[in-house]
């Protein structure tokens, strides 16, 4: 921002300042292209009024004389039809000049600059950006052509204020000012287009409903000039005509809206509409919710719950640094927006409030890591969340379960983060989860689903990783329990073989990968086909030798395998060790990865194995067999180059 000047001509204490360049940036985008829904400054600076009274209310519990005698905090919106301006009166905080050329002429978020990238992505965007990103102020630029602040901040003498004027073309003026009242009015001087027909704001009863619609919930009374209809007076007292009248204007102010925080109610006397709208105005999401819990948790910590669960899925959801988390409440006094520490980092998508009764005023961010209280309502937040979800999984109402496959395919593969994160709630958490298998491709099979389905004597549930279903489905992996009519369940997410190093059984049975480790199907498996095996690993040990010394150290081991029927090899690790997908999964993360050498095993009725033993390209022939294993298994080869040179010297022989 450029150095204060004095504006030509005008009072001597009135400086002219220029705007930052991305505030300068914005305001163009906001009177060029903001258009689609210029409603959308009502509910933008009656929250900002809202906002500065709770500050006033938050600052005041230490010390109670920045009230000023004037305790009733109220937000009032005044009309002038022949000025063409709106006002909005708080009677909250309040600034200094300071505060006014910091808060109104610089934006310090750190989201202003994707605001406007988001902005520039199209010449029409609805407002609903505008309070993602925290600039709601500048939202009184769709309609107005200049916008003028008063305000005095709580505690300073009343020849402290301040006003701020601009036209939102570049700069600013501020100059000081008398102000008897703490607090902030700002008016808007309309433009033309907004104050006549259709787009009229000066229409008192669009400002009501516009109030009504956005800003209902706020706990503050909001308040207008009241209108009283009066009769024309009749000149003669026998004259029989009806009399005309007209609407006035009284010095009274009335309260526009219900005045009472939306959570604060019963739940019995709230419809869905209210709760959708709420849930768009602290989000910012255009869709509404999927669904949504409200309750009062009575107990050692006493506290109000409303959480929300998106439709979608939010651009930043896997920006685990990202700030998430929800609006927090003290005895309705608001203490901080995004509190992280009320809910765990899986269940992050989560919107909504939490009013505690027990939390102290002065509450920060260090302390809500600390407080046992906190912890309290965290767990509580989890298990309602993870109960809510329950109950629209495991509905027999076909339009829940509609709603449970939506959620899932936004949100499933950051439920499974939970494994790895809540001990205590990893049974509730895995009963949620859903997987395609061998034999059924939707994301439908829950593993009590599974279970249901096993074959008598199967003593484990059994899953594959692998990059995506085609390449699970078509796995050297399954041969041998397509074979034997085996359901195995497919895990295709990137995070599922992490997630599932955390969960190794469900309901007292064994899950087990049926790529690491040795195949052990127990009653499934005869004695005939094991003596068969055991036939077959003793005719096949010259070549498995050969194999071993042919492949040196890119294996571990080379086997002869039970659970290959068509395929002439496949590679298996070792129980806890990583597999191929995972290694190359951290390593595109720049992670440092442990050396992992996987078991060759080998099909020993494969043409291709039995022709090893007198080929005359041997070692050729090994590493082919090696490298076209690892592409099956969703692995990467080191020398691509290497393999195709030995694959087309074999085909040329």
């Amino acid at each position: 921002m450029s150095e204060a000047t004095q504006a030509e001509g005008l009072n001597p204490e009135l400086k002219k300042h220029t705007f930052e360049a991305e505030v300068a940036q914005l305001l163009h985008l906001v009177t060029h292209s903001l258009y689609s829904n210029a409603d959308i400054f009502v509910r933008e600076l009656v929250s900002n009024a809202s906002d500065a009274c709770d500050k006033l209310r938050f600052e005041a519990t230490n010390d109670d004389s920045l009230y000023e005698d004037d305790g009733e905090l109220k937000i009032r919106i005044a009309v002038d039809e022949d000025a063409k301006t709106i006002t909005f009166t708080d009677n909250g905080i309040g600034m200094n000049e300071a505060d006014a050329i910091e808060n109104l002429g610089t934006i310090a978020k750190s989201g202003t600059k994707a605001f406007l990238d988001k902005l520039s992505e199209s010449q029409k965007q609805d407002g609903q950006l505008i309070g993602q990103f925290g600039v709601g102020f500048y939202s009184g630029f769709i309609v107005a052509d200049t916008i003028s602040v008063e305000s005095r901040k709580a505690g300073e003498p009343a020849d402290k204020g301040v006003r701020w004027v601009s036209d939102g073309t570049g700069s600013f003026t501020v100059e000081p000012i008398t102000k008897d009242t703490r607090g902030t009015a700002i008016t808007l001087h309309l433009k033309e287009e907004y104050s006549e027909g259709e787009d009229n704001y000066l229409d008192r009863s669009k400002i009501k409903r516009l109030v009504n619609k956005y800003s209902d919930h706020i706990s503050l009374p909001i308040q207008m000039r009241k209108e009283i209809w009066q009769e024309d007076v009749k000149d003669d007292e026998n004259d029989d005509t009806p009399t005309g009248g007209e609407m006035v204007l009284t010095d009274e102010w009335e309260t526009i809206n219900k005045a009472s925080a939306l959570w604060t109610r019963s739940s019995s006397e709230i419809e869905d509409d209210e709760y959708v709208d709420f849930y768009k105005n602290i989000s910012y999401d255009m869709d509404g919710p999927l669904t949504w819990t409200h309750n009062r948790v009575e107990g050692r910590v006493q506290y109000t719950q409303l959480l929300y669960i998106p439709k979608k899925a939010p651009m930043d959801l896997y920006t685990r640094e990202q700030q998430h988390g929800l609006k927090l409440y003290v005895k309705r006094v608001f203490i901080m927006d995004e509190a992280e520490q009320l809910l765990p980092m899986y269940l992050r998508f989560v919107k909504g409030v939490i009013d505690s009764a027990d939390l102290p005023l002065n509450v920060s961010r260090e302390l809500l890591q600390e407080s046992r209280d906190v912890k309290s309502i965290r767990d509580g937040n989890a298990r309602r969340i993870l109960t809510l979800l329950a109950s629209l999984a495991n509905s027999e109402d076909s339009d829940k379960q509609e709603k449970f496959a939506q959620f899932y395919a936004e949100f499933g593969d950051v439920i499974k983060e939970g494994l790895g994160e809540d001990a205590g709630n990893k049974e509730r958490i895995a009963k949620l989860l859903r997987y395609a298998t061998s034999t059924q491709d939707g994301l439908e099979t829950s593993f009590e689903d599974y279970k249901a389905r096993m074959k008598e004597g199967q003593k484990a549930i059994y899953y594959l990783t692998a990059d995506n279903l085609a390449a699970a489905k078509n796995s050297p992996q399954l041969e041998l329990f397509k074979k034997k009519g085996i359901e195995v369940i497919l895990m295709t997410s990137r995070v599922d073989e992490w997630a599932m190093n955390f969960l190794t059984s469900f309901d007292d049975t064994p899950l087990q990968n049926i790529a690491k480790g040795a195949v052990d199907l127990g009653d499934l498996q005869d004695e005939a086909e094991k003596a068969e095996a055991e036939k077959a690993e003793e005719t096949l040990k010259p070549v498995v030798d050969k194999l071993k010394a042919a492949l040196g150290e890119r294996a571990k081991d080379v086997k002869v395998s039970t659970r290959l029927v068509d395929s002439p090899a496949c590679l298996v690790v070792g129980e806890g060790e990583l597999s191929p997908q995972m290694i190359q999964m951290l390593q595109q993360m720049g992670q440092d990865v442990p050396a992992s050498k996987p078991t060759l095993e080998v099909n020993p009725d494969h043409p291709l194995i039995k022709k090893l033993e007198s080929s005359e390209q041997f070692d050729d022939l090994a590493q082919v067999i090696f490298d076209q294993a690892l592409l099956a298994d969703g692995g990467q080869l080191e020398d691509p180059a290497a393999y195709l040179k030995r694959v087309n010297e074999l085909l040329m022989r």
